[in-house]
């Protein structure tokens, strides 16, 4: 079975994945999740961080077991994945964006949400900008809507308790890949139809940009680690088993 490495995305941390972290384990892989710098339970000041730091994180995560891993990311976390693997392409299995920024080299989330597909992202028009260093938060209000609108009500309330706030930096830092150093790695795709954050207009327009083939469809929100588990654990078995 696969070494798999899951990395959340903004305003969350690595407790977001827990609803699916048994189910894997069931399959028979063997799961890691971590949080960011400055997220979930980590205490990095922000002005430490970007997306450079983000990166980083993840490929100490990896360069703890010598097994090269299935890397995903959710949503901000594909910008992160696509980072780490451009630093440590050895270290990497396979990348899996679940949902998820998947940029192409020069490219900032930033940019990326300013595509014409990107209109209806509902984060960005949600957010609220404060500090210096700026920092972002998701009124709790919009969350529903935004994040959870096919969850139960049970947990649209869990997962809302925990959400954090986000150092802007990470959305405008731009991913640097050298010429050539990800074409080795396989990408595959957890597109969800129903997602009010990363329409699904712009998740169909990245993967077609990157020739995606591999890809599997949800008919969920933007956070289907909650509201469609088992689904997702299937998917995440698939394309870790293909992987080998």
């Amino acid at each position: 079975m696969a070494r798999m490495v899951l990395v959340h995305g903004a305003f969350a941390g690595a407790w977001c994945w827990e609803p699916i972290v048994a189910g894997l384990e069931s399959a028979g892989h063997a799961v890691e999740t971590l949080d960011l710098p400055g997220a979930g339970d980590d205490r990095t000041p922000v002005e430490q961080i970007d997306l450079r730091c983000y990166a980083d994180r993840v490929v100490s995560q990896l360069e703890q077991v010598d097994e090269p891993a299935v890397l995903v990311g959710h949503s901000m976390g594909g910008m992160v994945i696509t980072q780490a693997a451009a630093l440590v392409p050895e270290r990497v299995a396979r990348l899996v964006f679940v949902c998820a920024f998947m940029p192409h080299g020069g490219q900032s989330l930033l940019q990326l949400t300013q595509l014409p597909e990107g209109a209806d992202d509902q984060v960005q028009a949600n957010l609220v900008v404060t500090g210096d260093p700026p920092v972002a938060t998701l009124p709790r209000e919009a969350c529903r809507h935004t994040l959870f609108n096919c969850c139960t009500e049970e947990q649209a309330v869990w997962a809302t308790n925990r959400l954090g706030t986000q150092p802007i930096a990470p959305f405008t830092s731009a991913v640097e890949i050298p010429a050539g150093v990800l074409n080795g790695i396989r990408r595959a795709y957890v597109l969800c139809s129903n997602d009010h954050a990363i329409p699904p207009a712009l998740q169909q327009r990245m993967i077609a940009e990157h020739g995606v083939t591999d890809v599997v469809n949800l008919d969920t929100d933007h956070m289907p680690f909650l509201s469609a588990t088992d689904e997702l654990v299937a998917a995440l078995d698939r394309f870790a088993l293909a992987s080998r």
